[in-house]
């Protein structure tokens, strides 16, 4: 039960936000909107206010905003024609279809920056565990010690000491820690050493050989670093996601990765029993992965309509209303196999690993 409502929570405010972006820039540009769904199908609940019906609808996995004139088969009478989609210029038509994928980035950008500001979990910078013969170890590091600063640089966090590692390679590092009360400096020479990824690919990373004493704490942000903050991390997201992708069309990355509704609901449920915060952090991560997805040039995401406007864009007319209906049935076809595939893997995965 708690997979299930997670799920619909998490999968309606991602729809919510994408077709809002659709509706809002839709309605600055002059055009009228018809219908706003959340969901597909059968109606469950409508009511119209103004020109728009508004409506929830059974199947809840997308949602539509259906434009006056967005067909290009329907008529259109002619004291409204300047209000269709279709009679706009392409700039207006561009930033509408833009719009949706534009507003999920925005939502985890909103979601990021909330985070930094109610306050993050961090890792103090206490050493642990320490590996034998490490470079660490030769150096005369012990478990329990509070790294201070290093090559003269105050620490508050572990990810810091990460960081600097890189940034100086394997030159020697001057290193001040706090050991029973009182503070002492070590020189440590960082030694390289494969690290898998998130992607499971092996790179050189410069390392000491120590582990965090997984002590944390909480670090609150105030409004303006935390926007910063906020926009870095949407961004680096943005990038993880692309490369994911690139690497997944490359086969780098096994298919047997691309879930559906199924695992998309799984990991719903494993982020609740983990707190609000992970359900939120799983929110912006999925409604970037969403926001991606339909910029692919596909006929029927929003990137196939993009793509359709590349064309008209060159070749100084719409695209023939054969041409795109042709064109849609291809991309509802991939879009339906790779829909199929994705359940196949929930299922097998399911199966495997019903846990």
């Amino acid at each position: 039960m708690m997979a299930v409502v997670t799920f619909l929570l998490v999968l309606g405010i991602l729809i919510l936000f994408h077709e809002f972006g659709h509706f809002i820039i839709a309605r600055a540009c002059g055009v009228q909107v018809e219908t706003f769904s959340l969901g597909f199908g059968p109606k469950i609940w409508a009511r119209k206010w103004g020109a728009t019906e508004y409506c929830i609808s059974a199947v809840p996995l997308g949602g539509y905003v259906r434009m006056l004139g967005d067909d290009p088969t329907e008529e259109v009478a002619p004291e409204v024609v300047e209000r269709s989609f279709l009679a706009q210029s392409l700039g207006k038509k561009v930033a509408i279809v833009v719009a949706g994928p534009f507003f999920n980035f925005i939502l985890a950008f909103f979601v990021f920056s909330g985070v930094f500001m109610v306050g993050v979990p961090l890792l103090t910078p206490d050493v642990g565990e320490i590996a034998k013969d490490s470079a660490a170890e030769l150096g005369g590091m012990q478990s329990g010690d509070r790294i201070l600063s290093i090559n003269g640089k105050p620490l508050t966090q572990w990810e810091e000491i990460r960081e600097i590692l890189q940034e100086n390679g394997g030159t020697a590092l001057h290193i001040m820690v706090s050991r029973a009360g009182t503070e002492k400096e070590l020189i440590i020479t960082p030694t390289q050493k494969n690290m898998t990824d998130v992607f499971g690919e092996e790179k050189p990373v410069w390392v000491m050989g120590i582990q965090s004493k997984g002590e944390t704490f909480i670090k609150r942000y105030d409004p303006f670093s935390a926007l910063r903050l906020g926009m870095e991390r949407t961004v680096s997201m943005i990038e993880l996601n692309f490369v994911g992708i690139i690497k997944l069309i490359q086969g780098k990355i096994s298919s047997d990765n691309i879930g559906g509704p199924i695992l998309i609901a799984q990991m719903a449920a494993s982020q609740a029993e983990q707190g609000f915060l992970n359900v939120l952090l799983f929110t912006a991560f999925i409604s970037i992965n969403l926001g991606i997805i339909n910029l692919f040039p596909v006929p029927i995401l929003d990137g196939g309509h993009l793509l359709f406007f590349l064309v008209e864009a060159v070749i100084g007319r719409p695209v023939s209303i054969g041409a795109r209906e042709r064109a849609n049935q291809v991309g509802l076809f991939l879009l339906a196999s790779l829909m199929v595939f994705a359940f196949y893997n929930d299922i097998m995965r399911f199966f495997t690993n019903p846990g």
